[in-house]
């Protein structure tokens, strides 16, 4: 499988592609019915100790958002990186907190917190562990370079009991059915059998990349948080409607 590394123990068995570009990207987040709901960011930078940061925010600042970060060490400067910390905080359409989740790979610590920051639930993580919550831009660049046809990962979830899911994803396609469109990554639960009929269980979760520039996130789909109302956070520029299929 791509991304799986043997190594040290206590530590995200994935190497994650070096993002070909720091900095930010503005974005919008959208309803699913292609209204605006406020302002989206992606940030990568390079931290002063040579470790790169992922920052996600999506929603209304005011309102019903999510603030994602993860935290990567450098594996090899400039080409692979792994994962060290992930976290993502949600907030009802009221601004209020409902909770976050903290994943620390080097403890082998996935933890859920209630809204006041209480410790909720924990689970242990392998010493070699598959969880990736927050980078999704970076897991998913070996399928949109063609460099493997599927890709299968951990996603830590918190409602309804902290767990670990397998999910797995693949190439669905191209946008608007061009050769040229965005390249469409969707992503799913592993139901084993039942997975040819995930589509029906749960929403439709992707992320775009244009393939004139392959490193190039321009958009995903997925619930603002877990529970919460399906969104699209599309980069400015780009027309939700146009991804949308």
């Amino acid at each position: 499988m791509w991304g799986a590394a043997s190594g040290a123990l206590a530590e995200s068995a994935f190497l994650l592609p070096w993002p070909a570009n720091m900095g930010r990207v503005p974005a919008t987040t959208y309803d699913d019915h292609g209204a605006p709901l406020g302002d989206a960011n992606l940030l990568i930078d390079q931290l002063e100790d040579g470790s790169v940061r992922v920052f996600s925010q999506s929603g209304k600042v005011e309102g019903a958002h999510t603030v994602a970060t993860a935290e990567l060490t450098p594996v090899l400067p400039g080409e692979t990186l792994r994962l060290a910390r992930q976290e993502s905080r949600s907030f009802d359409p009221s601004g209020r907190s409902i909770g976050a989740l903290l994943i620390d790979h080097r403890a082998r610590s996935a933890r859920c917190m209630d809204a006041n920051g209480a410790l909720e639930a924990e689970v242990t993580l392998d010493a070699e562990d598959r969880v990736v919550n927050v980078p999704l831009n970076l897991l998913f660049l070996p399928l949109v370079r063609g460099e493997t046809s599927e890709l299968r990962f951990q996603l830590f979830l918190c409602r309804n009991g902290a767990r670990l899911v397998e999910f797995e994803a693949w190439v669905a396609g191209h946008a608007n059915r061009s050769a040229r469109g965005p390249v469409e990554i969707r992503y799913a639960p592993d139901l084993g059998l039942l997975s040819p009929f995930a589509g029906q269980l749960v929403p439709k979760l992707s992320f775009w990349f244009d393939p004139r520039a392959p490193h190039g996130w321009i958009g995903h789909r997925l619930p603002l948080y877990t529970g919460g109302p399906e969104v699209f956070v599309v980069k400015q520029g780009i027309s939700s409607a146009s991804l949308a299929n």
